[in-house]
């Protein structure tokens, strides 16, 4: 147990602003110093509410004092290692910290449903909470950023992951299930024009209703928009300028505050946007969006377009990776030629029974080697974004269930040895900064009173 949770890195921003939340509760009760390490102190109540978060996360799993003790030893290890990033002078920008607060909080917005949801969840608007939590966020991307340094120098070679595999008692070698590679071309269907002109007119009046018939731009939001901040008036918090998508950025930045745009079309729809005000590279800003009525998509094109492509291949034998650099509309798979990689791994073999459905049913008929699906609909999804879209896919190969062997696994098992490596490297060098710096205990058991 406490192997594992050593190697739970960050593990308060991996609870999530919630735990924090619950930290701040509990700490105004239990206050106590239970363990220093140099100058930063650790609070009882602290390890109280990591604690309580990892037992809601993990069923089946009851509270322990070696529980306790191993949450104790990890958030000790994660205090050398901020003490190690302050010695080391690592720096984390101010843009970096607010992106990664704001990838946090979309993250949490993607589980409880809406903007609304998540600041009743929380108590307190996003703003605040990207105020509050801005310092422990800095504080967490140190010691991140600390440790992913020490990782990147950790190699392996051939020969250790060779004696690595060869460790493994032949009958408990595992069994590596089905797997495929992929490549893919996506088109997205394009909007009809009648559907754009509607969408447009729409977007154009309620903007002329602003501005000249005097009707509050908060309440147009509310009845009209369909877009993010809505219920908010469609404010769009604080935010750095990059995150946003590019035309958006640029129609707001060259406003002046309260100024209000020309109608601005966007992959998601046509925006009517305000700037309320600036920060550095920083703004807050709120938006009308009408979106284009997908019923009205163009579906024919796309799937005339992917036929065309397919039949490129297979019958004028065009390499389906320089065609998918130059048509697919997914950028992230374009750039690798079309190829389908687990986000997780980074590994192009995909196993058959982990595929998402849609994707699962599409290769389902695929065999052999370069056969390609015929277009088929999906619904594509980009962070907390969907929408509508087509797609052929190329089996590139599929290997049958088998036992591990370092021939057709070699990548498989390197992966595998490096995490193990990494491992234990990672906790012999905290040994070593441990035995640098000052650390006192200054409790036998989380029963005590005092």
């Amino acid at each position: 147990m406490k192997y594992f949770l050593r190697l739970l890195p960050l593990f308060l921003v991996i609870c999530g602003i919630s735990t924090q939340q619950s930290e701040a509760q509990q700490r105004q009760v239990l206050d106590k110093i239970v363990a220093v390490v140099n100058d930063q102190i650790i609070l009882k109540s602290d390890i109280d509410a990591r604690v309580t978060e990892f037992l809601s996360m993990r069923r089946g799993i009851e509270f322990s004092e070696e529980l306790w003790f191993d949450v104790l030893e990890n958030v000790i290890d994660n205090n050398v290692l901020y003490e190690q990033a302050r010695l080391d002078s690592v720096i984390v920008s101010e843009d970096q910290v607010s992106r990664a607060m704001d990838e946090r909080i979309r993250q949490l917005i993607a589980q409880v449903g809406s903007e609304r949801a998540l600041e009743e969840a929380l108590g307190q608007s996003l703003v605040q909470v990207r105020n509050d939590f801005r310092d422990q966020f800095r504080r967490e991307m140190k010691i991140q950023q600390r440790r992913e340094m020490k990782e990147r120098s950790i190699r392996i070679t051939r020969p250790e992951v060779e004696a690595f595999f060869n460790r493994i008692p032949q009958d408990s070698l595992p069994v590596i299930p089905e797997t495929v590679e992929l490549s893919q071309i996506i088109i997205f269907p394009p909007q009809r024009g009648e559907a754009e002109r509607i969408a447009r007119q729409k977007a154009e009046a309620l903007r002329d209703s602003v501005l000249n018939h005097d009707v509050p731009f908060e309440d147009i939001a509310r009845r009209h928009s369909q877009g993010a901040g809505a219920n908010r008036g469609g404010l769009i918090p604080l935010m750095p300028i990059n995150d946003l998508v590019a035309e958006y950025a640029a129609a707001a930045s060259a406003l002046q505050p309260g100024g209000i745009s020309e109608v601005v079309r966007t992959r998601a729809g046509f925006h009517v946007i305000r700037l309320n005000r600036r920060a550095g590279d920083q703004i807050e800003t709120s938006q009308i969006l009408i979106t284009v009525d997908e019923e009205q998509l163009d579906e024919d094109f796309a799937i005339n377009k992917l036929t065309a492509i397919r039949d490129s291949v297979l019958t004028h034998e065009v390499r389906f990776s320089d065609l998918a650099r130059r048509h697919s509309d997914d950028r992230n798979s374009a750039v690798t030629g079309g190829r389908i990689i687990n986000q997780q791994t980074g590994q192009r073999r995909l196993a058959v029974e982990e595929l998402e459905p849609s994707l699962y049913r599409a290769i389902i008929n695929l065999q052999d080697t370069g056969d390609i699906t015929e277009p088929a609909r999906f619904t594509f999804r980009d962070g907390n974004q969907s929408r509508p879209a087509f797609r052929i896919i190329r089996m590139n190969s599929r290997i049958e269930e088998h036992t591990a062997n370092l021939e057709m696994d070699f990548d498989i098992i390197r992966n595998i040895a490096l995490q193990e490596k990494r491992m234990n490297t990672m906790m012999d060098w905290i040994q070593e900064l441990r035995r640098e710096m000052y650390i006192e205990y200054r409790i036998h058991s989380p029963y005590a009173s005092n």
